[in-house]
């Protein structure tokens, strides 16, 4: 086997602009929170007026956890611990186990309709940090 040598002096180059222009990390890190705290909002409203209300408990049920950052991992928890929301939003069996009711998959849509408006939810300032660093 013959040996081979990468010149990568230009990603060397690259890599060093970038870290110089991003001076201030923790600035960068508060302005993806604040908009990761907007997604929330948002998800939190679209989840709550697509919920079935019928005594409330299930609208009333929706919390939500977040924004959590670690490694490559940016996330945030949307969850309804009711004991009948995973039936409501998946379906089930009528009583009698004769017919099947459908589910309002309201976690689903939400998840789907907030990952399509993503880019106007960040904030200008995380915006304007990131084409900084690009």
């Amino acid at each position: 086997m013959g040996a081979f040598k990468i010149d990568d002096a230009e990603f060397q180059a690259w890599a060093k602009e970038v870290q110089a222009k991003a001076s201030n990390p923790a600035q960068l890190k508060s302005e993806l929170q604040q908009s990761l705290k907007r997604v929330g909002v948002q998800a939190m409203r679209r989840v709550s007026n697509s919920t079935p209300v019928d005594t409330g408990n299930l609208r009333r049920g929706w919390t939500i956890e977040g924004p959590f950052i670690g490694g490559a991992i940016i996330s945030l928890q949307l969850s309804n611990n009711v004991e009948y929301a995973p039936f409501i939003e998946n379906g089930h069996r009528t009583r009698g186990g004769g017919g099947w009711v459908e589910g309002r998959f309201m976690l689903r849509d939400t998840v789907e309709a907030i990952s399509g408006e993503l880019p106007g939810l960040l904030t200008p300032g995380f915006m304007r940090a990131m084409e900084g660093l690009l």
